[in-house]
C-alpha cells in the first residue's frame, strides 16, 4: 500500500503596523487588537479552504506510476463530489477504510452496481447500459507494471467504488482491501503543480468509450 503524504501547512502573512511616536497607548492597544483580529480571520479562511474547498498533497510511492511519481505536488478538489457523482477514470485521494489515518491515491474503475472482471491484465465492466460488458482500453498503463496474471470478478455495492492503482504490480487497492465507500473519498485530483514540466489540470483523468481508445489528461 502506497500512501499519500499530506503536505498542508498554513502560513500567516506578517503584517507591519506603523504608528506615530506620539500615539497614545490606547491606540496602540487598538492596533494590536486589529492585528489579532485580522490574523484570526485569515486563519479561519485558510482552514476553511483547507478542509472544505481544496487541499495540497505530495505523492509518496509507486502505486500510480507512471501517471504520478514521488514528490508530485497535487491540489485536491473537495467540492465537486458534493454536487456530482464520481466518474470512472477519475483519480482520487481518499482515506483507507481500514485505517482512516492513511490517505491513498487511486483511480476509479468500477461504479456502484457494476460487475468488474479482471482476467490477466484485461478489465471488463458489465452494467445495465452494457449487459454484455465492455473492456477498458487502459493505454495509460505501463506493460512492465501489470504484474502477475489474476482473475477477479466482483459486484460493486451501492455507494461504493472499485479502485485500482495504475501500477498494478505493486498497488494495494480494491483487489486486496475491498470496495471504497463514497464517504471516504476526500476529493479528485484537480491540479498538478510540480514537477513544473508536468503542470496540468485534472492530471491523469481518463474517459472510456466502449469499443474506442480511452482518452487521458496528462
Amino acid at each position: 500500500m502506497e500512501p499519500v503524504r499530506d503536505a498542508q501547512s498554513v502560513r500567516r502573512d506578517d503584517a507591519n503596523v506603523a504608528s506615530a511616536s506620539s500615539s497614545p497607548a490606547p491606540r496602540e492597544n487598538g492596533s494590536d487588537r486589529a492585528l489579532i483580529g485580522y490574523t484570526l480571520v485569515a486563519l479561519v479562511v485558510a482552514l476553511f479552504i483547507r478542509f472544505f474547498v481544496a487541499a495540497p498533497y505530495v505523492v509518496s510511492g509507486a502505486s500510480m506510476d507512471p501517471t504520478f511519481r514521488d514528490w508530485d505536488y497535487l491540489i485536491i478538489d473537495r467540492v465537486t463530489y458534493r454536487a456530482e457523482t464520481p466518474a470512472r477514470g477519475d483519480v482520487i485521494v481518499f482515506d483507507l477504510p481500514q485505517d482512516p489515518s492513511r490517505a491513498l491515491i487511486k483511480r476509479i474503475i468500477g461504479l456502484p452496481g457494476e460487475t468488474v472482471a479482471i482476467s490477466g491484465a484485461v478489465v471488463t465492466i458489465t452494467n445495465d447500459e452494457h449487459p454484455d460488458g465492455f473492456t477498458l482500453d487502459e493505454s495509460y498503463l505501463d506493460p512492465e507494471n501489470l504484474g502477475d496474471i489474476e482473475n477477479v470478478r466482483v459486484v460493486v455495492p451501492e455507494d461504493s467504488y472499485f479502485v485500482l492503482g495504475d501500477n498494478r504490480r505493486v498497488s494495494a487497492d480494491s483487489r486486496i482491501w475491498g470496495f471504497l465507500p463514497r464517504h471516504d473519498i476526500t476529493g479528485r485530483v484537480l491540479l498538478r503543480l510540480y514537477p513544473f514540466d508536468h503542470v496540468a489540470v485534472l492530471p491523469g483523468q481518463a474517459r472510456y468509450a466502449p469499443g474506442a481508445t480511452d482518452t487521458i489528461t496528462n
